[in-house]
Parts: C-alpha cells; sequence; structure tokens
C-alpha cells in the first residue's frame, strides 16, 4: 500500500458566494482572523504528512502563489525593526523546496476537471483532496484522521459528517454498508436526495483521499450536476473497482465559501486564539 505524499487544492473557483469580498482577493486568501484560510489548510496537511501541495488556480489567482513566496522587502523592514515575532508568522507558511507547485485550469469545468489536471503532478499514487474552503477544526488534523484510516484499511476515503437535521437534500449523501464506529464501508453516494430518501444522515465533507485511477476515469467523464464534471460521479464509477470507506471525522466544519459561514470560522477561531481569545471574547459579548 503505498503512503500519501501528496494533496490536491482546487483553487480556481470564482467565489461567487462570497462576492464581493472575493472580486479581486480569491476566497481561499480572506482572512480567518490573523491569516488567510489557506494558512489553515496548509498547516492541517503538513500536520498529516503530506510532502507535496498541488494547487490547481484559475485566472485572478496569483496573490495565491504570490502568499506562498518571500516578500523581500517586507522582511528586510520587520527584521531592521527588531518586529522577530512578527517577522516569524510571516515566514511560518513558506514552504520548503519543491513543496508546491501550480497548474492552471483554464475554464471553470467542475472539481472533477480541477483534480485530472493536477494528473501529470501526482502521478501513479493515492493522494489527497483538500477542499480550502471547508476550513475543518479538529484537535487532531482531520486530513490527518483520513490518513489514519487510510493505513488501517487502505483503498480509497471520503470524510463526511452529520447534516443538520431537515438539510440532508443539500448534501451528497453516502450510503453504508452497516454503521458501526466511526469508520464504515461505503455502498454508494446520492447527491441531494429528496427528504425522506436519503440514505444516511452522513454528508460528503471537503477531505479525500483517492486512488490514481480516478485521473482515467475522470478523462472521459460526462458533464454532470450543473453542467460540470463532477468528481462525485467518478467516484462512484471507482466503487464499482476499488472499496471506499466513509470517515465520520471528529472536529467541526466550517464553509468559508459560505458568508455566515465565514463569519462562524472567524468567531470561533478568534474565541480559541491564544493570544487574542480574551479580547475576542469581550468584543463579541459586548456586541451581543
Amino acid at each position: 500500500m503505498k503512503p500519501v505524499r501528496k494533496a490536491v487544492l482546487p483553487v480556481a473557483g470564482l467565489g461567487t458566494r462570497v462576492l464581493p469580498g472575493a472580486k479581486t482577493t480569491p476566497k481561499e486568501m480572506l482572512n480567518i482572523v490573523d491569516r488567510p484560510i489557506l494558512s489553515y489548510i496548509i498547516a492541517e496537511g503538513r500536520a498529516a504528512g503530506i510532502e507535496h501541495f498541488v494547487f490547481v488556480t484559475g485566472r485572478g489567482k496569483q496573490a495565491i502563489e504570490d502568499y506562498f513566496d518571500h516578500h523581500v522587502e517586507m522582511e528586510a523592514q520587520l527584521a531592521a525593526k527588531g518586529k522577530t515575532d512578527i517577522l516569524e508568522a510571516v515566514l511560518a507558511d513558506l514552504p520548503r523546496p519543491g513543496e508546491m507547485s501550480f497548474v492552471r485550469q483554464m475554464s471553470p469545468q467542475g472539481l472533477g476537471h480541477a483534480v485530472w489536471c493536477a494528473r501529470d503532478i501526482i502521478g501513479d499514487e493515492p493522494f489527497a483532496v483538500m477542499l480550502p474552503d471547508m476550513l475543518m477544526h479538529a484537535p487532531v488534523a482531520p486530513l490527518k484522521q483520513a490518513m489514519d484510516a487510510y493505513n488501517q484499511v487502505g483503498g480509497n476515503i471520503v470524510v463526511v459528517e452529520p447534516a443538520p437535521e431537515g438539510e440532508t437534500h443539500k448534501y451528497g449523501i453516502v450510503a453504508l454498508d452497516g454503521r458501526e464506529g466511526r469508520l464504515n464501508r461505503m455502498t454508494g453516494m446520492v447527491e441531494k436526495p429528496p427528504l425522506g430518501t436519503e440514505p444516511s444522515n452522513l454528508f460528503i465533507s471537503g477531505r479525500y483521499i483517492l486512488q490514481p485511477e480516478i485521473f482515467s476515469l475522470l478523462a472521459d467523464q460526462g458533464k454532470g450536476a450543473g453542467g460540470e464534471i463532477q468528481l462525485t460521479d467518478a467516484m462512484v464509477r471507482l466503487m464499482a473497482l476499488e472499496p471506499f470507506h466513509a470517515l465520520e471525522y471528529e472536529g467541526v466544519t466550517y464553509d468559508c465559501g459560505d458568508k455566515i459561514g465565514l463569519l462562524r470560522a472567524n468567531v470561533a477561531y478568534a474565541l480559541q486564539h491564544p493570544e487574542l481569545g480574551a479580547a475576542a471574547r469581550e468584543a463579541v459579548t459586548a456586541l451581543l
């Protein structure tokens, strides 16, 4: 069983749900307290043992590549003024040589197409997919939880969580071959099932571990929901050939591609911030 060393981060989306905020700033670069969303995603990947991050970018996303590069003038000024703590925070996200690659999705054709664009860099090995607008907070990095599950059962892993009551029709829902504990064999996936027909209450969240055979299926995958090439459609086809397991992870997910989700993430992370937490609680309490 090959180890999971690489992760694909699809960051080419327009962020229409958070416009106008994402008009000139990529949605993945919007701040959560004191750093962009992607800073947290990369930290999670590193904590899980990811060695190589593949960003699938698009037009207007140059700020992402710039963020993960040196800002020589700023760094020199911080050093000259003795602001070493701020300098260390700025430098912390910089990649090691060869740790990051950037490929271009030339047109918005869906998540499946975005993942397929990374095929030559991933090669013939299993890989993770991390949706960067889904910020997942947990004592143990969510992707690390998925890695541990993969090391236990192999195959393909889909991270899931319970949908809010009465809202299963808004999500992709997994079907399970029994439900015992947090890791269970999957038998299917249903996209936005009508209420009362859902096979479980577990929806597909923002982390996956997939085998490289998904690329050959994505190569000829037809358009699905929204007229786009959907990753879940190819996953259903792969499920007929390889085992899939759903991992109900321990943690909380914030959908930062949604305005209220972005607000919830900011409040939650501010309250838990080691330096700003007390002041944040006082400020929020005063507003309420």
